[in-house]
């Protein structure tokens, strides 16, 4: 079919859309957003001055409007993500039902790309498709890297993306519940650069890149967004009594 292509080796061909996705991103990236846009967050409060209950209340206020936010992101992406497995299957299916000689040939192709002899794959092509239900799942697998019967959810989704944006968002307040001033800016930053790095290191472990440059990166990324928001709050100058 002329729009749809096919997946050789895991390299992934033009014409379908990326719709595949996972609860680990919503997770790993929660932390992230959580940690960086906090500790930002406070540290650029505590640079202006004020008390440091106000520094508790913004951190807390930041962590739960955040996550709140973080969640209904969460939900509509996943959601959004099923509406297009979903629309793809249909356009899948439609084409299986009126295209079946190309269909069954397209799929012989993929068994052949996968080391299949051409007569082998003809024949094994065929005996899929005789099945509807089947051949949808084959397909749908080999072309969008999707189970048509396994979507995730986009309560789960949005539920463990809201726990590890807070998560991430309560770290770097922890030290404002326990003093304040200077010590507890440093020890902000220590906690966020050090929860940086090993949220980096994840990342670059799943993504297959090089997990010190990953962790260097995540840490680099903490300490920019705080050092902007602390200028901000040392410029402003606030005072509240």
């Amino acid at each position: 079919m002329g729009r749809h292509s096919f997946t050789l080796g895991g390299e992934q061909h033009p014409g379908h859309r990326s719709v595949a996705g996972g609860l680990a991103r919503a997770a790993v990236f929660g932390i992230s957003d959580g940690l960086v846009s906090n500790v930002s967050l406070v540290i650029g409060f505590a640079g202006s001055g004020v008390d440091s209950s106000l520094v508790r209340l913004a951190g807390l206020a930041g962590a739960i409007a955040g996550g709140a936010s973080m969640a209904a992101g969460e939900w509509i992406s996943v959601s959004a993500q099923n509406e297009l497995v979903t629309r793809e299957l249909e356009i899948e299916r439609r084409e299986l039902r009126v295209n079946t000689a190309a269909e069954t040939h397209e799929l012989a192709k993929i068994y052949e790309g996968h080391g299949i002899e051409p007569d082998r794959a003809a024949a094994a092509a065929a005996d899929v498709m005789r099945q509807p239900d089947v051949a949808l799942a084959v397909h749908a697998r080999e072309e969008l890297g999707v189970d048509p019967g396994v979507l995730p959810s986009p309560f789960h989704a949005a539920l463990l993306s809201l726990v590890c944006f807070v998560f991430g968002a309560i770290l770097p307040v922890i030290p404002w519940f326990i003093g304040g001033g200077g010590a507890a800016k440093v020890t902000s930053i220590l906690i966020g650069v050090v929860a940086a790095a090993i949220v980096g290191a994840v990342i670059g472990r799943f993504a297959e890149r090089r997990i010190a440059w990953s962790s260097i990166r995540q840490v680099l990324i903490l300490l920019v967004a705080c050092g902007v928001t602390y200028l901000i709050g040392q410029l402003l100058d606030v005072s509240v009594s």
